[in-house]
């Protein structure tokens, strides 16, 4: 029993690793290179270049956009839709999928402390 409950482990581990970390993996490259071509020229590391206080970082994005400490990801997405102020509207440039993408990836960012 304890050979057979062994290998079903070693198998559904195997199964992870192989097909849902590379997934994973592939999405958060892809977010990143979308942020490094639209957004890390203002924003590189989580900072900003144009308006200091108004970086990526937690205490930022819950100071500055609406509704952040509620629902983080849709917050993060309205403002790359709408823009405000220096920063341009991404609604036009990046498909529904890539804002979503870059979302979670700047959330993930800001709560790893960049």
């Amino acid at each position: 029993m304890k050979i057979y409950l062994s290998i079903v482990l070693f198998v559904i581990a195997l199964w992870h690793f192989a097909f849902i970390a590379p997934a994973l993996a592939g999405e958060t490259l892809s977010a990143a290179k979308i942020f490094s071509h639209n957004c890390a020229s203002c924003h590189i590391g989580g900072s900003n270049v144009l308006i200091g206080e108004k970086t990526l970082k937690k205490e930022a994005l819950s100071k500055y956009l609406a509704n952040y400490d509620t629902n983080s990801i849709q917050a993060i997405i309205n403002q790359l839709q709408n823009g405000k102020n220096a920063m341009p509207a991404f609604k036009d440039k990046l498909s529904e999928q890539e804002l979503i993408d870059v979302a979670v990836y700047v959330h993930q960012k800001a709560q790893q402390g960049w």
